[in-house]
């Protein structure tokens, strides 16, 4: 049914290699004020199964998931620079600067995702850093977790390092949710590196990411038939993670947890086959289950934006993410996109434009001359 993914780059380093003292090569020592190094990494829909790569249910149960990457994107540029510090500029999150000479910087909940980065790799050497995301943070589309892959997707490009796709994830995994200890699961990390349409699977001792081979007619009959809005509303998922965690863990959500791992193989096992009637009648199964994870799952405002849809042609749909606010992604009727559209508007959503991305994140330099 799917095509193992094992296929490696050459852009990132293995965990645990010695890379404070990696090798320069050729000429950069002489030509790094002029060069600058960028990436860019995919941010991801949660199609089905969200909620269970999150622990403990993960390592208990296995968690499974199928999501896709979105041509939406998380960007990072570094320029190297003769000074020693970094000198961080985020859209989102504004300006930090920090001394490189005073060992490990602090995580104190300010620029934790870069400082994490620079720590692990043991960067001495000056350099700025441009932030950027095409989504607002607490949007549900994996908006941290890019972050973080594209940050060391960057640095591994400027160091020359190597590391394959599953070390560079869960690095990015270790970093964001144990080193920093941010609440949330393991599938946004692993969408940004992988890109594509996949069928994850969340174990104690490892992770699966399997590419599900969907045909471009199906992509296409897929991307026509989607809408993407904004609820113009973000949210703190920890928040809502931690209120699903301690559901779990008291047995009240268990068995929504299990149904929708069956509807996320059920779903990619549908657009395997071409058959994306099926696919929004399992996001609208998805949904109901998903609400049964937290009471903060859904509001008035995402019942109201949800209901109005399916009244006027959404077969199915759903919240990206943790939930709670962001964005809402529905799958319509062959002939009804734009209606769901025109009356979601109305109610205040904002249609969002986007294609599915079928590559993970991307890295390369460029001579500034």
């Amino acid at each position: 049914m799917h095509c193992r993914r094992r296929f490696y780059d050459n852009r990132f380093c293995p965990r645990g290699r010695d890379i404070g003292k990696a090798e320069f090569k050729d000429k950069r020592e002489c030509d790094r004020v002029s060069e600058y190094f960028r990436s860019r990494a995919p941010l991801r829909l949660g199609m089905a199964g969200g909620g269970t790569d999150v622990e403990p249910y993960a390592s208990r149960k296995v968690g499974t998931v199928f999501n896709a990457t979105i041509n939406k994107y998380a960007y990072c540029t570094i320029t190297p620079t003769k000074e020693n510090k970094m000198s961080v500029t985020s859209v989102d999150y504004g300006k930090f600067e920090a001394s490189l000479d005073g060992g490990p910087l602090p995580l104190d909940g300010n620029m934790d995702l870069i400082k994490a980065v620079t720590n692990h790799f043991g960067i001495e050497e000056g350099f700025r850093m441009f932030l950027q995301s095409e989504a607002p943070p607490g949007s549900g589309l994996g908006g941290s977790s890019t972050v973080i892959v594209a940050v060391i997707s960057a640095v591994a490009e400027w160091l020359n390092l190597n590391m394959t796709n599953h070390e560079a994830a869960n690095l990015a995994y270790v970093l964001e949710r144990e080193d920093i200890g941010l609440k949330g699961g393991k599938q946004d990390h692993y969408a940004a590196v992988f890109g594509g349409f996949n069928l994850m699977r969340f174990r104690s001792d490892g992770v699966d990411v399997n590419c599900v081979r969907v045909k471009d007619d199906t992509v296409n009959e897929l991307q026509y038939r989607s809408v993407l809005c904004y609820t113009g509303t973000t949210r703190e998922s920890a928040n809502i993670i931690d209120s699903q965690m301690k559901s779990f863990n008291k047995g009240s959500n268990e068995e929504a947890l299990d149904h929708t791992k069956r509807i996320a193989v059920d779903m990619a096992r549908a657009l395997e086959k071409g058959d994306v009637q099926s696919t929004g009648e399992l996001l609208d199964e998805g949904w109901r289950n998903k609400k049964m994870f937290s009471d903060m799952i859904s509001n008035p405002l995402i019942d109201k934006l949800y209901n109005t849809a399916k009244e006027f042609g959404a077969i199915g749909g759903k919240v990206s993410g943790a939930g709670g606010g962001g964005f809402m992604y529905f799958i319509c009727e062959y002939d009804k996109k734009y209606t769901v559209s025109k009356e979601l508007a109305k109610c205040g959503a904002r249609i969002t434009d986007f294609m599915f991305e079928p590559k993970g994140v991307r890295s390369w330099r460029y001579n500034n001359g």
